[in-house]
């Protein structure tokens, strides 16, 4: 049976950011991937931007490595020259009784290290942004967009630079520990099984099967596991009506029916949350969901056309809360966490996981240095 060092299961942007974190520490690394592709599912289906810390809890590992990644990923982005722009964001209040939550998302950001961020009145939010309707807002200069796939491309070529392989088509079934290793069963063209000392969980949705694969994983330590479906619809055709990235009051779920754009200066608005029943990963998007977009747009954008939304993709996110729980932290395990030596995973990392995934590379490479001394 061949044996690796280190085995990270998932090509996504937070699976490649592991396996470049472990190859740049001298680690012999190899990645699984059951597609055929990188990043083919929740790191390709994403606003696509760089956060800059505003809204999670101080001291979460969300709040603590999303500060680090966005500094982190504007310089790497630079120095690999990934296409990136500081666009700026205004996050809005649209009736008086959201000031009082303006506020207090500027505190929290402020707690978070978010430093220049700038409370604004009506008439200079909308100077700023002429389309827009507002009665306060928010702005975070540093929020910013990237192209996620070249991003995840210099990951990977970084990871293979440095003796990192990737095995595509492969995907884990089952995993055994044994006195001094453990045992992955993978399918593949063949049926193989190859040991590891360190097997490194970072499949997104695919995590929770894979958890469940392990032999004598206690139940608990596996986190529900919630699908929360996001649509985006395009502007047909049109050109867009900001230019800085324009977001509503957050919600539970999600940070509610945002404007974004992409690179080449295409307009869209999403995500909504969605929440999908079963395991079936349903990436469709039908006209079914207009209304409350164009109710939910033209809060904020009042101009926004007859007509002027079609529908474009959709991302699903891996929660670890359903509907109306607050949005719960990243979850990082260690063999600490459920008994497994060598077994480290990670569950829940939605946003703000791309703008956050070097610095979770890093972290999870420090586990496990510590875990393997």
């Amino acid at each position: 049976m061949d044996h690796v060092e280190c085995v990270v299961a998932g090509a996504g942007a937070i699976g490649l950011a592991v396996a470049r974190s472990l190859a740049l520490a001298g680690r012999e690394v190899v990645v699984i991937e059951a597609e055929e592709i990188i990043g083919s599912q929740t790191s390709s289906r994403s606003s696509e931007v760089i956060h800059s810390g505003i809204y999670y809890p101080t001291n979460s590992l969300k709040a603590r490595l999303c500060v680090a990644g966005r500094k982190a990923l504007y310089a790497y982005c630079a120095e690999r020259g990934i296409a990136h722009e500081k666009t700026g964001k205004l996050i809005v209040a649209t009736c008086d009784e959201d000031l009082p939550r303006l506020a207090a998302l500027h505190a929290q950001g402020k707690a978070n290290g978010v430093t220049n961020l700038e409370i604004l009145p009506a008439e200079a939010a909308m100077a700023m942004e002429p389309e827009l309707r507002c009665v306060g807002a928010l702005y975070s200069p540093s929020t910013g967009i990237m192209d996620s796939h070249g991003l995840m491309l210099s990951y990977q070529g970084e990871a293979e630079d440095h003796g990192a392989m990737i095995a595509f088509g492969s995907r884990l079934s089952a995993v055994r520990r044994t006195s001094t290793s453990l045992v992955l069963a993978i399918d593949g063209p063949t049926q193989t099984e190859i040991s590891c000392s360190v097997l490194v969980n970072a499949a997104g949705h695919g995590a929770w099967d894979i958890a469940r694969s392990v032999s004598g994983m206690p139940a608990r330590a596996i986190p529900p596991h919630y699908l929360a479906k996001g649509n985006y619809f395009a502007l047909g055709g049109r050109s867009g009506p900001f230019r800085r990235l324009v977001y509503p009051m957050p919600g539970n779920s999600g940070l509610g029916i945002h404007y974004t754009r992409d690179l080449a200066g295409q307009p869209r608005f999403g995500p909504d949350v969605e929440w999908l029943d079963g395991e079936m990963l349903d990436y469709r998007v039908t006209t079914d969901r207009l209304q409350e977009f164009e109710d939910a747009v033209r809060s904020y954008w009042p101009g926004l056309p007859r007509d002027a939304l079609t529908p474009t993709y959709s991302g699903i996110r891996p929660k670890r809360v359903g509907p109306g729980a607050p949005p719960a932290d990243f979850l990082i395990q260690s063999p600490a966490d459920h008994g497994i030596e060598g077994l480290f995973q990670l569950f829940g990392i939605e946003s703000p996981g791309l703008t956050s995934s070097m610095p979770i590379g890093d972290h999870v490479a420090g586990l496990v240095a510590t875990a393997t001394r």
